[in-house]
């Protein structure tokens, strides 16, 4: 619909205030993730989310730069949790109190560090909907119209012609589906509450002329290219609530629900302390969203044109991943292929989380889907954490050749040899790098480059092969000079893993006999023969470990899943 000659603008800051400064000491750094929808239990595509996200919070806690905020939770409205539950025989809040556990039960075993959980059926969130609404409707953003247009039920989409295609029902009869998510869509002809959109084109590509905020580039390309290609429509904001009951009703006007988009969206702003913190203007806006792809036109079109609607500014990045397929094949349902994580609380083990943790962020590239293999996930695992990692520390820290138990002191000199050239040399360009790629969140090529160093250790360690010493050459010079920097070597890479592995890096610095006060991103740049920090001379302390237990070639079957999954077939 055409904006009316009324509509009041509030102009749009973000570019002034943020983009065209250089620093951002004065804010917080905050990293969020998509909402999870109370739908169906936690898969690995969930899972990834927010590995992703938390290896982001915890590498910026290694700079010990200021107040880190990340913040994750779950969806809880819409037809389809009203659905899910009914055929579950629970209320909808029963549901979601069930399901959004199952999450928060997840994130605690995959040592998942997130400061705000919101929940969109909390009493505050509800409070920052209220109020979002009223200052969009305040602006002149809002009207009632009618609206018609295909509607597809799972999706709780309005669909334009070019959004639909031809195709089957699940009776195998003729209809239009969604071209997206290929769900069946109806022509519906309703009374809504209409966001005007349409206005915020010119807003929105001025907002993405940064190449950087959407990442990987790909996805910012394809965004800018729809936006530049589409007359945007102005957007239907809520919903009859005969038809939706389980939602937030409209202020002032409970016939209506807050279209479920809108209501999760507004949970940034909810952990922000929207709109009453005196400290909202140090949160806002968020440093990195990490969403997938699936859901970046609701919020690399609709959020920031709510936010400009509403005079706050849009977040200064968009961190887009892929998918995970399984055995090369689309997750779903009806393929019984749905992964999901091991649960030591249902049977799984610790080793096998860790696992996939660190196989999700290994494999992982957000600009193209992935395939997840459990054999290949236990190869990876067993070959660089227990292989590779685990083995060099037992053989640089065993009795055997380092019988005083120590993190030997700074040779006077190192062993002329190419291998310890290669590996000297490696070592001291680690942090550089993965600073660098951990930074841009690529964390699969920070970890590509801790490997060739681990791999460079190795090679030395068996070059040097300090076993053959006799006797009265332990603890000689020479002995010495190996084990610095082999023990130096994992020093580094250690505290490089901190986000990766958090447990297994911590165990790796412990036996080396790191002090926690010693493990930050600043220990690391330069190394001892630099004139960094070094540990030499601190005692190893947990004694003999296995860092990393191997976990079996079979494969696990999947978890039971707690709770019905609704008949009919349901994405967000």
């Amino acid at each position: 619909m055409p904006v009316t000659s009324s509509l009041k603008r509030i102009p749009f800051r973000c570019a002034a205030k943020y983009f065209h400064t250089t620093s951002l000491k004065n804010y917080d750094f905050t990293v969020t993730t998509p909402i999870f929808y109370c739908n169906a239990a936690p898969h690995i595509g969930h899972l990834y989310t927010v590995v992703l996200a938390d290896a982001a919070a915890r590498f910026r806690q290694l700079q010990d730069d200021g107040q880190i905020n990340f913040v994750t939770g779950t969806d809880e409205h819409g037809t389809k949790i009203f659905q899910a539950a009914a055929n579950n025989k629970m209320s909808p809040r029963e549901y979601c109190d069930k399901i959004s556990a199952e999450y928060r039960l997840l994130f605690s075993e995959s040592e998942i560090n997130y400061t705000h959980f919101i929940r969109t059926t909390q009493t505050e969130h509800k409070e920052a909907v209220n109020n979002f609404w009223k200052q969009l409707s305040d602006g002149n953003f809002i009207y009632k119209g009618s609206y018609s247009g295909w509607y597809c039920v799972p999706d709780e989409a309005f669909l334009t012609e070019a959004q639909v295609k031809d195709g089957l029902n699940a009776e195998g009869r003729s209809c239009k589906v969604s071209i997206d998510s290929g769900h069946p869509v109806e022509w519906t002809t309703e009374e809504n509450f209409m966001f005007r959109l349409s206005s915020f084109k010119k807003d929105l590509l001025y907002w993405l002329q940064r190449d950087d905020v959407v990442k990987p580039e790909n996805f910012h390309r394809a965004l800018v290219k729809w936006l530049e290609e589409t007359e945007l429509d102005d957007l239907s904001i809520s919903r009859p609530a005969s038809r939706v009951p389980w939602g937030i009703p409209v202020p002032d006007n409970p016939s209506h629900t807050v279209y479920v988009w809108l209501d999760a969206l507004v949970n940034y702003l909810t952990a922000a302390g929207y709109p009453n913190s005196s400290d909202f203007s140090k949160k806002w806006p968020p440093t990195i969203q990490i969403l997938g792809k699936d859901i970046l036109k609701f919020h690399g079109i609709y959020w920031p044109a709510f936010l400009m609607a509403a005079g706050l500014d849009p977040p200064r990045q968009l961190l887009v991943h892929s998918h995970w397929t399984v055995e090369s094949e689309k997750m779903s349902k009806s393929r019984g292929n749905v992964v999901q994580p091991p649960s030591p609380t249902k049977g799984g083990s610790l080793q096998e989380l860790v696992a996939m943790r660190y196989f999700l962020l290994r494999t992982g590239t957000p600009h193209k889907d992935n395939n997840y293999c459990h054999d290949l996930m236990v190869h990876e695992a067993n070959t660089d954490l227990m292989g590779a990692i685990g083995n060099l520390l037992n053989r640089c820290t065993g009795e055997i050749l380092n019988p005083k138990q120590e993190y030997p002191p700074l040779p006077e000199e190192f062993p002329d040899c190419p291998e310890c050239k290669e590996l000297l040399s490696a070592v001291e360009s680690l942090p550089g790098i993965v600073k660098e790629h951990f930074e841009s969140c690529n964390f699969y090529l920070g970890i590509i480059e801790i490997l060739k160093v681990i791999d460079f250790a190795n090679q030395f360690f068996t070059q040097m092969a300090p076993w053959k010493f006799s006797k009265e050459e332990l603890g000689s010079g020479r002995q010495n000079s190996i084990l610095h920097v082999t023990m130096e070597s994992l020093r580094i890479s250690g505290i490089a893993l901190q986000p990766i592995i958090p447990s297994l890096a911590s165990t790796l610095l412990s036996r080396l006999g790191i002090p926690k006060d010693q493990r930050m991103w600043r220990d690391i740049e330069k190394a001892s023969w630099c004139g960094g920090s070094s540990a030499s001379g601190f005692k190893l302390d947990l004694g003999h470990i296995k860092l990393f237990e191997k976990i079996g070639d079979k494969k696990a079957p999947l978890p039971q899943k707690s709770v019905k999954a609704p008949k009919q077939k349901m994405k967000k």
